[in-house]
């Protein structure tokens, strides 16, 4: 209904119908009641337009309400589902985090168990140690550092306390790493700007250096912390300690404490005491300032660095309980002393080069490694050498020397003596000035091709007496033409004194080094078959080509190996191969291998014997080499020889040999109880001045095998039997009384 001024206009209905009365009820006229009635002036109590004002006041209200609304409606679209994406995004990232920290945990545990488990077999390992057959120590590799591993009873209490002060406060009582120290080292490392402090403990130093690597990320720091229980687990607090202080690098090329404690301050092992044990206060706080910057904190190198790290380690055993002030007073006393550091050195590596370069080649070779994975194998290499006896030897050689260089134009000789029973090489000495910055370096004895002379004949005379010839047997000394193959000039030997000496027994024509009938020997037993009697007795390898000429010596071979191939002879036809390599352990004393002579029969006993009796029959050889020759043993001066007074005799076989031009001299002899050979020339193969071997190399021999003989007893060399020995009268004008093979 429509609301008007207009009077109210009733709805047109049936004039009979209920609705219709029921609205004829209103237009009856009311009863007013009237109230009680003030005939006064009435006035509005509002003031003008408050109507309006209040509309424009609710209109006002009405659309701020809906700006609130808005806003609310806003907030939710913009403010409240960010925060529900952020919190979202906060929760992923934490259970990605989560995630992958059990995924980084159970890989790192994957990936190192193994060495965590083994962590004491795979820490770097100490420098290899080699010494002679007395147990004096030759040599220490240092190539790659120097280590030696000590007990941790042996090492000073003074640099245990000095490396836990400073490097691992809680290390007796933490898990393997330090929270606290982790955090602390962040804030100092934030307020400095740059890394000033690691916050590793002694443990994930250990672990780094030995398993993770140290790369400077944070997964290798996370690794560190993961395995670090496993490790204080694995390992007690002593253990992890002696495994740290033993290989933590002090700079300088010093691994661990024995080695600093050397290298720094000059301290030696006693026989009652390490060199780590002997560290005092400031020595030991010097050491524990260096490992966590070796390069800047080098005492030699950056004192000043040195000192103020120093005095925080010093003032970190003050403060924890380990020095008085007293003692932190009188260290840095000492420390600043002139005398203070004392830098250690190596002298021993000196004592026998040539010898060591051989024992390493042939111990790689023993090993199967190279040689340059030997220098922290950890190996205590025990050899044949006897080194009072080699100094002796070479003083023997220097003075000869000295005595013919001028004269002679002789500069340098080479030395090798060997116990052929079992094949240890008590000498090698590969030439007499070691030092010598031009050619010290070379071995003569091991690495160089030198012609031995005539001492190359009894390996062709040997194969002959294994035919069947005879020492007594007769041959001619007359001029000879030997028709070379493949176009060579035809080739006529001639002897060293320019003469021909006729019809002679093989005995005399060995012991007075005749060229002619040795040539004819060859011819007999062919050049490849005494090549192989000399490959099979030692000959190792060679320079040149073998032909007839090679019974006069012109192949190049090792003194080393022409002095171990006599030993055949004096072993009675067995070969024993030389070595240095006596016995190897770890430090530990467990053995990584023992040398077993094993031999091997390349001769026969009765051949061996043969060339024995021939090369000791001094009276066979006085055409050549007179009486009182240095080819025999006898204890008095030659001078006392000469006049009837030889002293004892010792039986020895011996040969020598000189090349062509006097390039180089031989000496290759033996007893019953060593083989020694001597070479004599020059470094640059220049020739000598009318020298021989006996007098270039022999007296070398001569007196180091009368000083290697001093104290055992004189034996003989014995018959094996076998032979029969004949005096034989040969149809050629000649009778000999000589052995013969049965």
């Amino acid at each position: 209904m429509k609301n008007d001024t207009h009077s109210t206009v009733p709805a047109k209905l049936p004039a009979h119908s209920r609705a219709a009365a029921a609205q004829k009820l209103d237009e009856r006229p009311l009863n007013n009641i009237r109230g009680a009635y003030y005939p006064v002036p009435h006035h509005n109590p509002n003031p003008r337009g408050w109507r309006t004002r209040r509309h424009i006041k609710r209109r006002n209200l009405h659309r701020t309400n809906l700006q609130y609304l808005a806003i609310d409606r806003i907030g939710t679209q913009w403010t409240m589902l960010p925060m529900a994406i952020g919190a979202l995004i906060i929760f992923v990232v934490a259970a990605s985090l989560l995630v992958g920290l059990t995924a980084a945990v159970e890989a790192t545990h994957t990936r190192y168990q193994q060495q965590v488990t083994t962590l004491a077999d795979i820490l770097p390992k100490d420098s290899l140690k080699m010494y002679d057959a007395h147990g004096t120590m030759l040599y220490q590799m240092v190539d790659q550092g120097l280590q030696t591993t000590v007990p941790l009873e042996k090492i000073s209490p003074n640099l245990v306390h000095a490396e836990i002060a400073i490097e691992d406060q809680t290390f007796w009582n933490n898990s393997g790493y330090d929270i606290t120290g982790i955090v602390r080292a962040s804030l100092a490392d934030l307020s400095h700007g740059h890394i000033v402090s690691g916050g590793s403990t002694i443990t994930q130093q250990l672990i780094k250096n030995a398993i993770v690597g140290n790369q400077d990320t944070a997964i290798r720091k996370l690794q560190e912390i993961i395995l670090a229980p496993d490790i204080t687990r694995q390992f007690t607090k002593q253990q992890v300690l002696s495994m740290y202080l033993n290989t933590i690098y002090y700079g300088e090329q010093a691994y661990g404490a024995e080695a600093a404690a050397f290298t720094y301050f000059n301290l030696k092992d006693t026989p009652t005491a390490t060199a780590a044990s002997q560290l005092d206060i400031a020595q030991a706080a010097t050491l524990a300032g260096i490992p966590s910057n070796p390069s800047l904190r080098d005492p030699f190198l950056h004192p000043h660095a040195s000192f103020q790290r120093t005095k925080d380690v010093l003032l970190q055993m003050r403060l924890q309980g380990y020095i008085t002030p007293f003692q932190e007073e009188s260290a840095l006393v000492e420390i600043q002393q002139r005398n203070f550091l004392h830098h250690g050195v190596i002298h021993n590596n000196s004592l026998a080069k040539h010898f060591i370069t051989y024992a390493l080649n042939e111990l790689a070779t023993d090993l199967h490694v190279k040689t340059v994975d030997l220098s922290r194998s950890g190996l205590m290499v025990s050899t044949t050498l006897d080194l009072p006896l080699q100094n002796q030897i070479l003083k023997i050689a220097q003075k000869h020397i000295a005595e013919l260089a001028r004269a002679h134009n002789m500069s340098d000789a080479a030395a090798v003596l060997i116990d052929f029973h079992n094949g240890d090489i008590r000498t090698l000495l590969g030439n007499i000035d070691p030092n010598n910055p031009r050619y010290g370096a070379f071995d003569v004895a091991s690495q160089g091709y030198r012609q031995p002379g005539s001492s190359f004949k009894p390996f062709i005379y040997a194969t002959a007496f294994a035919k069947g010839i005879s020492p007594g047997m007769p041959v001619y000394d007359t001029p000879l033409t030997v028709q070379m193959c493949c176009g060579l000039p035809s080739y006529s030997p001639s002897n060293y004194d320019l003469r021909f000496h006729g019809l002679i027994s093989y005995r005399y024509a060995l012991q007075n080094s005749f060229n002619v009938p040795a040539v004819k020997l060859l011819m007999q037993t062919g050049v490849d078959e005494s090549l192989h009697t000399a490959q099979a007795m030692g000959i190792s390898s060679y320079t040149g080509t073998p032909n007839y000429t090679m019974v006069l010596g012109t192949l190049g071979i090792h003194l080393l190996d022409q002095t171990s191939a006599f030993g055949v002879f004096a072993n009675g036809g067995v070969r024993v191969p030389a070595h240095a390599i006596d016995t190897v352990t770890d430090t530990q004393g467990h053995v990584i291998y023992h040398f077993a002579p094993v031999g091997k029969r390349v001769i026969s006993k009765q051949v061996a014997y043969m060339m024995t009796n021939v090369l000791s029959d001094n009276k066979s050889r006085l055409y050549e080499f007179f009486d009182c020759n240095v080819l025999q043993l006898y204890s008095n001066s030659r001078e006392q020889c000469y006049a009837g007074n030889r002293g004892i005799v010792r039986p020895a076989a011996a040969k020598t040999g000189t090349s062509s031009d006097f390039k180089d001299n031989w000496t290759v002899g033996y007893t019953t109880d060593y083989v020694m050979g001597v070479w004599a020339g020059n470094n640059d193969n220049s020739p000598m001045i009318n020298v021989t071997g006996v007098d270039g190399a022999a007296p070398i021999w001569h007196d180091s095998m009368l000083l290697a003989e001093q104290g055992k007893p004189i034996t003989d060399f014995s018959n094996p039997g076998g032979l029969a020995q004949k005096t034989v009268y040969y149809p050629q004008g000649i009778t000999t009384t000589d052995w013969y093979l049965k």
